[in-house]
């Protein structure tokens, strides 16, 4: 069960991280929309997990080892947007969020 601090810094990480993957880490994704769905963090608040989901681009895997090689210039800016609400940045760990294409695959199905 999460705190309601670590609610509320988890809707923090994820409405300044979806902003930062819109308007500042374009270049660094080919054009790809990047969405945070989700963003669970450690009852420390020194680690989160984000869950990313990825649309205009079919090399999700390539995006996703793309945004784990910039995920410290990922905290930086991070600590950068928020580093006054925050004692400490969490460190980032990045992750899949398929369920907007299960969902779309469950939908072609239904159709048949």
């Amino acid at each position: 069960m999460e705190t309601t601090r670590q609610l509320k810094v988890a809707r923090l990480l994820q409405k300044e991280m979806g902003e930062m993957f819109q308007r500042e880490m374009g270049h660094h994704f080919a054009g790809a929309f990047i969405s945070v769905t989700k963003v669970r963090i450690s009852p420390d608040l020194s680690h989160a997990k984000a869950y990313l989901s990825i649309f205009g681009n079919n090399d999700k895997n390539g995006i996703m080892d793309k945004t784990k090689e910039v995920s410290r210039e990922i905290r930086g800016k991070m600590g950068d947007r928020i580093g006054k609400q925050l004692r400490i940045v969490p460190t980032f760990e990045f992750f899949l969020d398929d369920s907007a294409d299960y969902a779309a695959k469950i939908d072609e199905l239904l159709k048949k």
